[in-house]
């Protein structure tokens, strides 16, 4: 473990000051980063990546907690001399640097499996980060990753985890525990941050499942979750309308009332759902 400046120094020496635009909040309590990678599970076997590491107070617990490999995903040119300064203090060849954007790379083309994701995300990307990874998942299941341990607002958070007949429950919840296991971790306040964001922050791990929830595609799931959740306070028979086949054959066939609005129906009945609805659209 090198003997490494205090990350407020770091920021200093590179005029690391965050930018709103690439929705950066810093976490420079070593405590907490140590928490994070110990979330994670097992680094020792696994290839990690970290998308935005900005000073890189993660990317130190993760290296620090053993990290077989660790690639970073970058943007921002100043955290990258950063990174290269960090790559150097370790000097064992297990920090690999990308600059790139973490919304157009293939992970899988630039990781060897198996990867763990664990990252801190920005607040304004976070959630599309995780429906392009969603899709990683839908195709590779547990050989795109093995998991993925993500800071997000706790806002969103919540969503992912939701369950039925909550406020929360909607379209990210569904899809996200249709292929996922979704396990709130711990929350975090505005003062963790640098800056301190207006919102708390939670971190949670999200673990492919070995197959999904049911056996649907996840084109069929997702036009049927945009139907149900976008006239969320209609009742299924009306909302459901705009999927393009006869309403109340597709509920008779998937044995669900009608009456019912889509935040009361678990991610299982949704998945029987979307089955009768891709049979029925198929023909």
């Amino acid at each position: 473990m090198p003997n490494l400046p205090a990350l407020k120094d770091v920021i200093t020496q590179h005029g690391l000051f965050t930018r709103k635009s690439l929705g950066q909040h810093f976490l420079l309590d070593s405590g907490i980063t140590d928490k994070i990678a110990l979330y994670a599970g097992d680094l020792k076997n696994h290839n990690i990546i970290e998308v935005g590491p900005g000073p890189g107070g993660l990317t130190r617990s993760l290296l620090n907690n053993g990290a077989k490999s660790l690639t970073v995903v970058e943007k921002d040119e100043r955290c990258i001399s950063i990174m290269q300064e960090l790559s150097s203090a370790y000097g064992d060849g297990r920090l690999k640097i990308l600059q790139a954007d973490a919304l157009k790379v293939n992970l899988l083309e630039q990781v060897p499996a198996p990867r763990r994701i664990v990252a801190n995300l920005p607040y304004n990307v976070g959630t599309l980060m995780l429906l392009n990874w969603l899709d990683d998942i839908a195709v590779h299941g547990r050989a795109a990753y093995s998991s993925l341990t993500l800071m997000f607002q706790d806002e969103v958070a919540q969503r992912i985890i939701a369950a039925p007949d909550t406020s929360e429950y909607g379209r990210l919840s569904v899809m996200s525990q249709f292929l996922c296991e979704c396990r709130y971790d711990f929350q975090l306040p505005p003062g963790a941050f640098s800056p301190p964001p207006k919102v708390h922050s939670a971190v949670i791990t999200i673990t492919p499942r070995e197959k999904p929830l049911f056996p649907v595609s996840k084109e069929a799931l997702e036009k049927v979750v945009a139907a149900a959740f976008g006239q969320r306070r209609k009742m299924l028979r009306s909302a459901l309308k705009q999927l393009g086949v006869p309403v109340e054959e597709l509920l008779e066939k998937a044995v669900i009332d009608g009456t019912l609005r889509a935040e009361v129906l678990d991610v299982a009945t949704f998945c029987r759902l979307a089955q009768a609805y891709e049979l029925m659209a198929s023909k």
